[in-house]
């Protein structure tokens, strides 16, 4: 009986030996070398294999394919994007013509801004040369012997003749009023009464 235990193991062990060098081992060469021969002949199998797949229902799950659907997406996401940074493109193309402006404005508000101090300057200085005017003629009256300025004021507008009058030393002052008829004397003196 133990030859015949031992037979059957031979039969078995030699079984799997006969189909792994007999089948096995010849087909994974053969598949190998095909592959071979294949790549350099300038076939790709795998590509192949893909597109053959996407024609199996079962085998288009298990193996990822490169569809033209997934083409068709990617082409859209790609235009999409492109789109997109088109806007981005147009709003900061409008944002830089907007700061643009305001600069534009701002240059001009700046000019504005310095044309009005050099009028202010020109008008500070005329004020000044008025009053250096105004001063000259006050002391010209003063220095105008009363009989002679008492005349000149009462031709003059009341305002003027008020300002000048107003500005006179008291004791010339009373020498021109002095000189004027009773009327208009009486005249200036209120006027210079309300003033003060």
């Amino acid at each position: 009986m133990a030859k015949v235990i031992e037979e059957e193991k031979k039969d078995s062990y030699s079984r799997l030996q006969r189909f792994i060098f007999i089948i096995l081992i010849p087909l994974l060469f053969a598949i190998t070398f095909a592959l071979v021969i294949m790549t350099f002949a300038g076939i790709n199998i795998f590509e192949k294999a893909q597109t053959i797949s996407s024609d199996i229902p079962f085998l288009a799950k298990v193996i990822p394919s490169n569809d033209v659907e997934d083409r068709k997406q990617l082409q859209e996401k790609i235009i999409t994007l492109n789109a997109s940074i088109e806007d981005q493109k147009a709003k900061m193309a409008q944002l830089q013509s907007e700061l643009d402006q305001k600069d534009n404005s701002n240059e001009q508000f700046q000019a504005t801004i310095q044309q009005q101090k050099e009028e202010l300057e020109e008008l500070r200085q005329i004020g000044e040369e008025n009053k250096r005017a105004f001063k000259e003629v006050v002391s010209t009256f003063e220095t105008m012997s009363a009989k002679s300025a008492a005349p000149v004021l009462m031709e003059m507008e009341d305002e003027k003749a008020m300002k000048i009058l107003s500005s006179i030393k008291p004791d010339t002052l009373a020498d021109i009023l002095e000189k004027m008829p009773p009327e208009d004397a009486a005249r200036y003196t209120g006027l210079l009464s309300t003033d003060e």
